[in-house]
């Protein structure tokens, strides 16, 4: 029985096998659970009992230790040898209690013991914390399972997004890593601003995640620019210019048709941000919509700064890149401007680890 189905099953009861070959015992184990919402199955041996345990799969054991065929020490032995048995509490009921009962109970596996003659207020509330347990078991490994697929399927979703946006890369040979580049360059920005800068409060560990993720995504709107424009070795004209700019548009256009079916996926919605507005400047000089400051989003802000480096240390079909030096005396000159200030900042305080990677 899979977890989700014994959980399913929990809502509605409990189910406890007994296991005692005094019929007195199980009578009174019957009539006490009869008015609550635990299902008892009963038996008087313990091969019965391992037999009935695979077919009924419970949420307890409570056995005898003495008992024909197999004793309890047996039963729980032979129980904690099958997968979908072995997590189930077992409490064992015995009226010949010793240290060494007590040792050898633990030791084969049981979770408690209870002393016969014994107190039936006292058996409910240790059957009771058992089944919590159990429960609370359950769903933790309930949600770890969901925890896992939805990791799985996280996975998938980057993957395929990656692979869309190489497609894009591929077009244009001179970028070579770009992408995995861009990725690391928007990590660490967005990290060193968690860490120092005016809007350490707004970068969250999951907002750094999403950006790194997310970042790919930028240029996904070059897979619509004509060959011509897009790998030109000159300067572009200004209608072939109005033509490169269209990128922005169209990458987010068609991510948004995505983020209208899903609109809880935020790694789309920054996707969505970053393809628009991470040609926008500062001082409103970019595009599309020529945003201001901190009308601009803050991942596409982050994008600008990693993008304009990259961008500019790499060879290009029209120029060779420049060293690192050259273009962080760039950066500087357009904090203000083109970029924003704070960012640069957060640039200059690991522009070693951009150096390095760059290489």
């Amino acid at each position: 029985m899979t977890i989700t189905a014994k959980l399913k099953r929990k809502n509605k009861t409990s189910r406890i096998l007994v296991a005692d070959d005094d019929a007195d015992i199980l009578a009174l184990l019957k009539t006490t659970f009869a008015s609550t919402d635990t299902e008892v199955f009963l038996c008087n041996d313990g091969r019965t009992a391992f037999e009935m345990a695979l077919d009924i799969v419970p949420d307890l054991f409570l056995f005898d230790i003495s008992m024909p065929e197999l004793d309890g020490y047996q039963v729980c032995e032979r129980i904690k040898l099958i997968e979908h048995l072995k997590d189930i509490p077992v409490i064992f009921m015995s009226g010949n209690i010793g240290i060494n009962d007590k040792i050898k109970a633990f030791g084969v596996g049981a979770v408690d013991f209870i002393a016969k003659p014994f107190h039936i207020e006292e058996l409910k509330v240790r059957v009771n914390t058992h089944l919590s347990l159990s429960t609370l078991r359950l769903r933790v490994e309930y949600q770890e399972m969901i925890e896992k697929k939805i990791r799985k399927i996280s996975e998938a979703q980057q993957a395929t997004i990656f692979a869309l946006a190489k497609l894009a890369e591929q077009r244009d040979d001179d970028t070579g890593a770009h992408l995995e580049r861009v990725c690391r360059y928007c990590e660490m920005l967005a990290r060193q601003l968690a860490a120092d800068s005016l809007y350490s409060a707004s970068i969250s560990p999951a907002f750094i995640d999403c950006i790194q993720q997310a970042a790919p995504m930028h240029d996904i709107g070059k897979i619509s620019i004509p060959d011509n424009v897009l790998l030109k070795p000159a300067t572009l004209t200004p209608e072939e210019f109005e033509t490169m700019k269209s990128h922005t548009v169209v990458g987010a256009e068609n991510m948004q048709m995505v983020f209208n079916k899903y609109p809880d996926n935020d790694l789309i919605g920054m996707g969505i941000e970053i393809a628009l507005y991470h040609h926008e400047c500062w001082d409103g000089s970019g595009y599309p919509d020529g945003l201001v400051g901190k009308n601009i989003p803050l991942s596409a802000r982050i994008m600008t700064v990693a993008d304009c480096y990259d961008a500019l240390r790499s060879d290009r079909c029209y120029r060779k890149g420049f060293d690192h030096e050259t273009v962080k005396g760039m950066l500087i000159e357009e904090s203000g401007t083109h970029f924003d200030p704070e960012i640069i900042k957060a640039f200059l305080a690991i522009e070693a680890d951009f150096k390095q990677i760059s290489k």
